[in-house]
């Protein structure tokens, strides 16, 4: 299967003061909540099979949204494992007036395929065709890699502990 098979394309909606902290651009975390939102429904159409999030690998404020933007969200599968799956997200912030796009965030969410009894399972194979899904994955196995390092060494030290 193709990263194109799990693509997500989502207009949320108008970003309200209530979605914003007090500089009026809107919180990280409610932010991330949507982004892992729409990653997870990219990751359940790749595997199709129920997905739970696993880690936060990466996450990029390039940009601030402001009260008024509307946020447009785009997710796909860039890299999978035996029964793990990880899911590039980008938003971009949209003007309501000019339409104007600018893309503000890019994260990086790790997913666990799972059976009917919440077990790990196996997901297709990932097929990366062009020069752009290539770097993709490869800059995804990178994080993946980075982050299984760090689970080591946090189990280690908390067994000496």
């Amino acid at each position: 299967m193709t990263p194109r098979k799990s693509e997500i394309v989502r207009s949320w909606e108008l970003v309200f003061p209530n979605d914003t902290n007090p500089h009026g651009t809107m919180f990280g975390g409610k932010m991330m909540a949507i982004m892992d939102k729409i990653a997870s429904i990219a990751a359940a159409r790749y595997s199709e099979r129920s997905v739970v999030t696993a880690s936060t690998e990466s996450i990029i404020f390039k940009r601030p949204v402001r009260v008024g933007d509307r946020i447009n969200i785009q997710a796909r599968v860039v890299w999978v494992g035996r029964s793990s799956m990880v899911v590039k997200v980008d938003v971009f912030s949209e003007s309501p007036l000019s339409c104007q796009q600018v893309h503000c965030t890019t994260a990086r969410f790790n997913f666990v395929a799972l059976d009917e009894n919440d077990h790990p399972t196996p997901v297709p194979p990932l097929l990366v065709e062009t020069d752009e899904e290539k770097q993709e994955y490869e800059l995804a196995e990178f994080v993946i890699n980075q982050a299984l390092e760090r689970k080591k060494k946090a189990l280690a030290n908390k067994r000496t502990t």
